[in-house]
C-alpha cells in the first residue's frame, strides 16, 4: 500500500578581499527532511545536527524534497495545500507557495534550473513551473497515480513514475512539447526513480514487485532488474555512479545494488519503516529517513554500515542533500566622530550594521574590522543581538586628518553561513 501522507511536501554575496591567511567561506552541505508530521528539518552534515526547522506555511506533513540546481533554493510539495513551497536555502526561509495540482507528490528540477516537475498524485498531471515567474506555464496529463519524477540530464525528458498495482509504467514527458511522448513498461507499483550521473539510465523502485528496473535512455526500454528486500520505496546513486542504496520500508534495511550487475550485494539494518534516501555530494554517505522512528540514519558508504542517528520531526519521509552557498550579508556603516588629542586623535563611535540582506534580520555574534580608506587599522567590534557593531579607535597623528575625514571603510569576511560584505562609513569632526 501506497504511504498516503495528509500532506506532501518535496525544496549575492558581496565580494570581500581577505587576507592570504584567511579561507573563502565555504558554505555548507545541508540535508533537507521533510517530516509528515510537518516542517522540514535542516541537518548540517558536517555535524549530523538539525540546524533549524523550517515551517512549512501551515501545512502539516511536507512530503518529497528536492534542491535546485545552484543550491539557492529548494522546493517541498505540500499536498493539503495542493502547492509547490519555494526555499531560500542560503536562509531556510519559505518565499512563495506556488499552486500546482491536486495532491503533489514528486518534484524534480531541470539541469540549470529553469524549471521544476511536480507530479499531481490524485490529479494524473505533471505541473511545470518556471523559477523565472514562480508561476505553473504547463500542466501534462500522464495518467493515474504519478509519483516519482525526474528530468534528463540533457532536460529534453521528464521520466514520471506512476505508483499503480499490476502492470507498471513510467511516462516519458517530451519537454518541448509538454506532452507524454512515450510510456515504458516496469514493476508493480512504480515510486522512486533516479538518474544516473553520466545520463544513460534510469533506475525505477517497483514497490509491489520488490525490484528495480534499469532504463536505457537512450532506447527507452527496460535492459535489466535488481531484487531487492521488501516494499521498496526510495533509491539514491553513488556520483560515480557505481552503486544504488534502496530503502525497503518493510524489511527496515536499505539495500547496497551493484549497478554494472544490477545484483545487490547486501542490506544494511536501519530505523523503522526506511522511506526516503539521499547521498552526500562527496558520495561518502548516504541518508536515510525513518518514518516510524523519526530519525535520519546515516550511512558509510565505505563501510556500508550505520554511523550515527539524527532525531528529526515526526515522521520524515522525503530528504535531499544539497551544498548550500552562503548567504548573501549586508553591512551599512553609520557616522563616527573626530577628537582631536595631544599625540593623535580619537576616532568615537565606528559602527556598522551587519543584516541577512534576503530577510533583513540582524547577524549577531560577528567581527566587524574597521580601517581608514587606506587601510590603517581603526578597531574591530562584535556585532550586538541588533547586528550593530561600535568601537573607539585611538589613531596616531601620523595617519593625519585628510585621511580621517575620507571616512572609514568596514568588513565583515563572512563565515559558512554568511558572505562577506563591506561598507564605507564617515568621520565628522567634534
Amino acid at each position: 500500500m501506497r504511504l498516503r501522507p495528509l500532506v506532501m511536501a518535496a525544496a549575492v554575496t558581496t565580494a570581500l578581499v581577505v587576507s592570504p591567511a584567511q579561507a573563502a567561506p565555504a558554505g555548507r552541505v545541508l540535508g533537507y527532511v521533510a517530516n509528515n508530521g510537518g516542517g522540514v528539518s535542516v541537518i548540517d552534515t558536517a555535524t549530523n545536527a538539525v540546524s533549524t526547522t523550517i515551517a512549512d506555511g501551515g501545512g502539516n506533513s511536507p512530503y518529497m524534497a528536492a534542491v535546485a540546481f545552484d543550491g539557492t533554493r529548494g522546493y517541498v510539495t505540500s499536498s493539503l495545500q495542493n502547492t509547490l513551497l519555494v526555499i531560500d536555502t542560503p536562509t531556510n526561509t519559505v518565499d512563495k507557495a506556488v499552486p500546482v495540482g491536486n495532491r503533489p507528490a514528486g518534484v524534480a528540477v531541470a539541469p540549470g534550473g529553469g524549471f521544476v516537475y511536480v507530479t499531481n498524485y490524485l490529479g494524473g498531471t505533471v505541473s511545470v513551473v518556471d523559477t523565472a515567474t514562480l508561476a505553473v506555464t504547463a500542466t501534462v496529463a500522464v495518467g493515474e497515480n504519478p509519483d516519482g519524477v525526474v528530468v534528463t540530464r540533457d532536460g529534453s525528458a521528464v521520466y514520471v513514475t506512476h505508483d499503480v498495482t499490476g502492470a507498471g509504467k513510467v511516462s516519458v514527458i517530451d519537454t518541448t512539447s509538454n506532452a507524454v511522448a512515450t510510456t515504458i513498461d516496469v514493476g508493480s507499483a512504480a515510486t522512486a526513480i533516479a538518474a544516473s550521473s553520466d545520463g544513460t539510465r534510469m533506475y525505477v523502485v517497483n514497490k509491489l514487485s520488490n525490484s528495480v528496473s534499469a532504463i536505457d535512455v537512450a532506447s527507452r526500454a527496460v535492459v535489466g532488474s535488481a531484487s531487492v528486500g521488501i516494499t521498496p520505496h526510495g533509491i539514491a546513486l553513488t556520483p560515480d555512479g557505481t552503486r544504488a542504496y534502496v530503502t525497503n520500508s518493510q524489511s527496515d534495511t536499505v539495500s547496497v545494488v551493484d549497478l554494472t550487475t544490477l545484483t545487490e550485494l547486501q542490506q544494511i539494518g536501519v530505523g523503522d519503516r526506511p522511506i526516503g534516501v539521499a547521498v552526500t555530494p562527496d558520495g561518502a554517505s548516504a541518508y536515510v529517513t525513518n518514518f516510524d522512528s523519526n530519525t535520519v540514519s546515516v550511512i558509510s558508504t565505505a563501510s556500508n554500515s550505520v554511523t550515527t542517528s539524527v532525531a528529526v520531526g515526526q515522521r520524515p519521509v522525503g530528504i535531499a542533500i544539497n551544498f548550500v552557498p552562503p548567504a548573501a550579508s549586508k553591512l551599512v556603516a553609520g557616522t563616527a566622530q573626530l577628537q582631536l588629542r595631544l599625540l593623535g586623535f580619537t576616532v568615537r563611535g565606528v559602527n556598522a550594521t551587519l543584516t541577512d540582506k534576503h530577510t533583513g534580520a540582524p547577524v549577531a555574534g560577528q567581527q566587524v574590522v574597521f580601517r581608514t580608506v587606506k587601510g590603517n587599522p581603526l578597531c574591530t567590534a562584535t556585532t550586538n543581538a541588533s547586528g550593530k557593531a561600535t568601537c573607539d579607535a585611538q589613531v596616531p597623528l601620523l595617519v593625519g586628518v585628510s585621511t580621517l575625514l575620507q571616512g572609514f571603510t568596514a568588513s565583515y569576511a563572512g563565515n559558512n553561513e554568511h558572505g562577506g560584505s563591506s561598507a564605507h562609513g564617515y568621520i565628522r569632526l567634534l
